[in-house]
């Protein structure tokens, strides 16, 4: 890739065993590998050249998460639990990143295809954009959130963002700021809308217990199975898809749509179950 040289590409995973829903989610393992290695597996096949560091907190909970890092010979980072701005700009700092993506733990079935899409998206527009998202709004099924950011525009951020939402979703400031930022956003190329109506995330039991069924069904044939590969799945056997399907559209926005204006009500919904 012609981006190996000019531009160092970081891939930050915020890690943690904590987890209000969930505890110990990204260390819950499917046919022998922690969630965490699945996902580290799938950010590793990319075409773009990257490094992929896991950025975990200082509490001694996490010292599992170090050892899972050093097993899969992954770089770690220890910072602050709860300012994951602060922890995702000294992970980037201390790697010297030029671009930093933001990859979520929780999407252990992320396509590698998409990442790529987003970062040749990125460099065929060089010095255009500060940050790029497929999410801002998401199109694709949730669980394949791509955030690219500048090292510049990071810095910025950490040094701006004050309100505890940007602090702990470290991405917020920039999209309620546009004016400060050149922001663009890529949308799913099949031009269909699936992010309210398909989960591929983790955060329930359920999540899990579907995701352990994705991983069953395909990785044995194919490791890096595609997001096409999934659905494909579901169209042949709408069972898995029903295991979490209760959960489909909810996330993090629902508990913040007061204070978020580039939010609308129909990009959440409430737990219903």
């Amino acid at each position: 890739m012609t981006d190996k040289k000019a531009n160092k590409i970081l891939i930050v995973v915020q890690a943690r065993m904590a987890s209000g829903r969930l505890p110990g989610k990204v260390m819950m393992t499917i046919m022998g590998k922690t969630l965490l290695a699945l996902m580290i597996e799938r950010l590793n096949s990319i075409g773009h050249w990257a490094t992929v560091v896991i950025a975990t907190s200082n509490n001694a909970e996490d010292n599992v998460i170090v050892s899972e890092a050093e097993e899969l010979d992954v770089p770690c980072y220890r910072g602050s639990m709860n300012n994951l701005l602060d922890r995702h700009y000294q992970a980037a700092k201390r790697f010297e990143a030029d671009v930093v993506l933001k990859i979520p733990s929780d999407c252990p079935l992320i396509d590698p295809k998409v990442i790529d899409q987003a970062l040749d998206f990125f460099f065929a527009n060089p010095g255009a954009y500060d940050y790029v998202s497929n999410l801002h709004p998401a199109t694709y099924p949730d669980g394949n959130d791509v955030e690219i950011m500048t090292m510049e525009c990071l810095e910025r951020v950490w040094k701006e963002a004050t309100l505890n939402l940007e602090l702990e979703h470290t991405t917020p400031y920039i999209w309620e700021n546009p004016q400060l930022f050149r922001i663009s956003n890529i949308s799913w190329e099949t031009g269909l809308d699936y992010s309210m109506s398909h989960r591929f995330t983790i955060d329930y039991q359920e999540d899990f217990e579907f995701i352990k069924r994705v991983f069953e069904e395909l990785y044995p044939e194919k490791e890096d199975f595609s997001c096409q590969d999934i659905i494909d799945l579901l169209n042949r056997k709408p069972e898995i898809y029903q295991i979490n399907a209760m959960y489909a559209g909810v996330n993090w926005y629902r508990h913040h749509l007061n204070e978020l204006k580039t939010i609308q009500p129909g990009q959440t919904k409430l737990i219903t179950v």
